[in-house]
């Protein structure tokens, strides 16, 4: 097996291991004995255990954010929305170790990116949509953050749900949540406030 072959393989047991007991509960040694190598080949090849991570999480990271950014093509804000639900749905079925990898806590002291802060930077282009989606309505595009967060968060959650439940189809919780968020959307007041409760402080 040559260097880069090794290294792959490591990485591939490392995000077996991360998926299946979380970063404290692997230890290098395990990596090793399921790569039927010794623990120095794997610190050679990434430094320990936290190294290892590293590379694992930044590979989810980018394949997560470039499903999202290249599902985006649609012009209409509700087909985007669609592509959004569909594209993480998508990546949490067909790569369920890197996702349970990005929900699980990371190390403390980690420079590395987590599922929250993958989903700021999803966040961030939904931002920009519903940016300019508010400025056309009238509403105040400054919202646009709060929005994008908790339509975000709403799939994120919803996907770590179906994550173990895994019914119904994709399609069906796609087209749920989307029906939730966009008719949500669609009827949004201008200035909302809470009502104010009789005898309530």
């Amino acid at each position: 097996m040559s260097a880069t072959q090794r290294r792959e393989q490591l990485i591939a047991i490392g995000r077996q291991l991360f998926a299946e007991r979380g970063f404290d509960a692997t230890s290098i040694e395990e990596v090793a004995s399921r790569a039927k190598v010794s623990k120095p080949v794997v610190y050679e090849h990434f430094g320990g255990k936290e190294g290892l991570y590293a590379v694992v999480v930044d590979r989810e990271v980018r394949s997560l954010l470039s499903r999202i950014t290249t599902a985006l093509t649609a012009g209409h804000p509700r087909e985007l929305l669609e592509q959004a639900a569909h594209a993480l749905l998508t990546y949490i079925e067909e790569e369920t170790d890197g996702f349970r990898v990005l929900v699980r806590e990371s190390p403390p002291m980690s420079a590395t990116g987590n599922f929250s802060s993958v989903l700021n930077d999803i966040a961030h282009q939904v931002e920009h949509i519903l940016g300019a989606e508010f400025k056309t309505r009238g509403y105040d595009p400054k919202l646009a953050e709060l929005y994008s967060q908790a339509l975000v968060g709403m799939v994120a959650l919803t996907g770590r749900w179906w994550l173990e439940v895994r019914k119904p189809r994709r399609e069906t919780v796609a087209a749920h949540l989307v029906n939730l968020a966009w008719n949500g959307l669609s009827h949004l007041e201008a200035k909302p406030t809470m009502p104010t409760r009789s005898g309530g402080r």
